[in-house]
């Protein structure tokens, strides 16, 4: 029977260790994945904006989408940016809708896997009043 247990200390200490910093790991993992998200859907609301305004184009409001997301996440999220008109609940609207990798290990994962969309109401000239 083995009845010397130096060293044992040692081993103990590096699978806590282990355990800890893989558990701590996965934890910032998802504060990533999560500010990616947020980042993403609220670039495309402010991107919607810009494009409902009047005199703006959809292309106004991808440009403003791509300009959030590069100065927030930088060049490591390369997003698909579409924006297009639509009626949503009898309102004239203007949808912008992003499509990018979702960040599973660092800005690395399954492409396309991230779908997120903002919708702004089309502003007119005038009213009824």
């Amino acid at each position: 029977m083995w009845r010397d247990e130096s060293g044992s200390a040692i081993v103990e200490f590096l699978l806590v260790s282990l355990l800890l910093v893989a558990l701590t790991a996965g934890l910032v993992q998802l504060a990533l994945a999560l500010h990616v998200r947020n980042t993403l859907a609220d670039a495309a609301a402010e991107g919607a904006r810009e494009a409902s305004l009047v005199g703006a184009t959809q292309q106004d409001g991808v440009a403003r989408t791509r300009d959030l997301i590069r100065v927030a996440v930088g060049e490591a999220v390369a997003p698909e940016v579409e924006a297009h008109r639509e009626v949503w609940q009898g309102t004239p609207t203007v949808v912008v809708e992003v499509t990018a990798p979702l960040p599973l290990l660092g800005f690395f994962g399954p492409p396309h896997a991230l779908r997120v969309m903002g919708r702004a109401p089309v502003e007119t000239l005038g009213g009824s009043r």
